[in-house]
């Protein structure tokens, strides 16, 4: 089945990811592109959404897309620096703001009968971040809204489907912007809402079939939401040709290999679990750099996994639970405007020794996709609502060098706060939550004898993509029993803190 798509042209904002998220619960798929690389088969979409970015349109260096199968041809949406760009290069003006208009804003004055803002008052809060202004609208721009200090705030150009805004209506704090979003896609430009749950699990099964046929098929399962949902469609798709491996490089929380492989079996998959624990703490002795420890778990990881699939006869093809975040946030400055933050354990990589054709069922979601798409294929709750856990796992939240001590203190942590969180009714109202070892010993008193002694970091923050997130206000009576448990439970760890760094500038893990 052919989708609508909607294609949405990236300036490097922080908030592209979350205009595609926006766009994919109205049920619509879209995909994201770099500006500088359209894609040839532009007729195919059915819309287009041209996002902000921290680049301003007066400088000599301005980002230019080339619009001209667009502009005009296409429904066309403008955000932020798309709006701007609109404006200045197509007889309009852009000027430096007086003041920087960031944040919270009320439109004071909206168009009456416009299509564009159906359903949206006058009051509606919007969500501003730019330090330049529209100050003249370009050939034949029409004004649609305002707030009481950006004057075009929102515009059209009259006998096009173009439309224009200042704000950015994919943050949750613009009150309608999902409202705004659904009125242009679904009203103006009539794009079906055809991608469900429902349906990416019937066209990816069919797609598997056909692309994999009777072929074995390996997949490296990490307990966490990705690679399982990726192994039940792969199960529905191919059954008892898929072949999973599941390793425990002894930076698993606490128990978790084990528990991991008694979920799996109730789900009828055909699991292998090996312990190589040691194996990867002895390529970790001595190192303290986080890439250096992400790559030394990469590399030791395909070695095993390479060890395994070799004892499976006649494997063709290797799964990856990669999703959409990975693909983009991979793409180098070079290639686009997204920078690279850290180096992914899912994409590239593979040494050529491994000669197998990859699939990777899940590389067009999101995370909170995924998690539909496992509710709709009746997977287990507490499996699909698990925190995201990083890939290299404790690892790199074991600040500088790493030891089998280290390891048995932070997941003593770990299992006393996440088990903590389960019995207070606040592990599903946090996105991800973990503790840290920070390579620092501080003083302490038990009973009469001083202490020296370890010092671990609580980290919960509330997310919905992982791209930005808040730290969470956890009740302090919860905070000082988890302390005081922590404390008189783990040996070694004499003091605790409380992260209340958000993201950005903080990132959610340490390292």
């Amino acid at each position: 089945m052919q989708h609508n798509k909607v294609l949405i042209l990236d300036f490097g904002s922080q908030y592209t990811q979350l205009i595609a998220r926006r766009v994919r619960e109205l049920n619509i798929y879209c995909e994201i592109y770099p500006y500088n690389k359209i894609p040839k088969e532009v007729e195919e979409y059915n819309a287009v959404i041209l996002s902000g970015s921290p680049n301003s349109v007066r400088a000599e260096n301005a980002l230019h897309p080339d619009l001209s199968q667009i502009r005009g041809k296409k429904p066309l949406l403008a955000v932020c620096y798309g709006a701007q760009y609109l404006a200045h290069f197509s007889g309009g003006e852009v000027a430096p703001s007086n003041t920087r208009e960031y944040g919270r804003a009320k439109l004071s004055y909206i168009k009456p009968k416009e299509a564009f803002f159906k359903n949206i008052n006058e009051g509606s809060q919007v969500w501003m971040s730019h330090s330049d202004t529209i100050k003249d609208l370009p050939t034949n721009g029409l004004l649609l809204a305002s707030t009481h200090d950006v004057k075009n705030a929102a515009y059209k150009i009259e006998d096009e489907d173009t439309y224009a805004i200042q704000f950015h209506p994919e943050v949750y704090h613009s009150t309608d912007g999902k409202q705004l979003l659904e009125n242009f896609l679904v009203h103006i430009a009539q794009v079906e809402q055809d991608w469900t749950p429902q349906s990416f699990v019937e066209e990816t099964v069919e797609d598997l079939q056909n692309k994999i046929g009777n072929d074995r098929v390996v997949l490296g399962l990490s307990g966490g939401v990705d690679s399982s949902v990726a192994a039940m469609l792969l199960h529905k798709a191919i059954g008892k040709n898929l072949y999973c491996i599941f390793v425990n490089n002894g930076l698993l929380r606490k128990n978790e290999f084990t528990d991991v492989l008694d979920q799996y079996k109730d789900m009828g998959l055909n699991v292998k679990g090996v312990d190589a624990s040691t194996r990867f703490l002895d390529a970790l002795a001595g190192l303290s750099d986080p890439e250096e420890k992400r790559k030394a778990i990469g590399r030791v990881f395909i070695e095993v996994f390479d060890d395994e699939a070799h004892e499976i006869s006649d494997v063709k093809w290797l799964a990856q639970g990669t999703i959409y975040p990975d693909i983009i946030e991979s793409v180098s400055a070079t290639g686009g405007p997204s920078a690279t933050i850290k180096s992914h354990h899912n994409v590239g990589g593979l040494p050529d020794f491994m000669k197998l054709k990859i699939v990777e069922p899940l590389k067009a979601l999101f995370k909170d996709e995924v998690r539909r798409v496992g509710a709709s294929m009746d997977m287990d709750k507490n499996l699909l609502g698990r925190h995201p856990f990083p890939g290299p796992g404790l690892a790199i939240r074991i600040l500088g060098d790493i030891t089998a001590e280290k390891v048995r203190i932070l997941q003593e942590v770990d299992a006393v706060f996440i088990n903590g969180l389960k019995e207070w009714n606040l592990y599903d109202k946090v996105w991800q939550a973990g503790a840290i070892l920070l390579p620092v010993n501080s003083v302490g008193v038990m009973g009469d004898e001083r202490t020296y002694e370890k010092c671990v970091a609580l980290r919960a923050v509330e997310s919905t993509d992982g791209m930005t997130a808040d730290w969470v206000n956890l009740p302090y009576e919860f905070l000082q029993k988890t302390s005081n448990d922590i404390i008189n439970k783990v040996k070694g760890v004499n003091r605790v803190v409380y992260d209340i760094s958000s993201k950005p500038p903080a990132t959610i893990e340490w390292e």
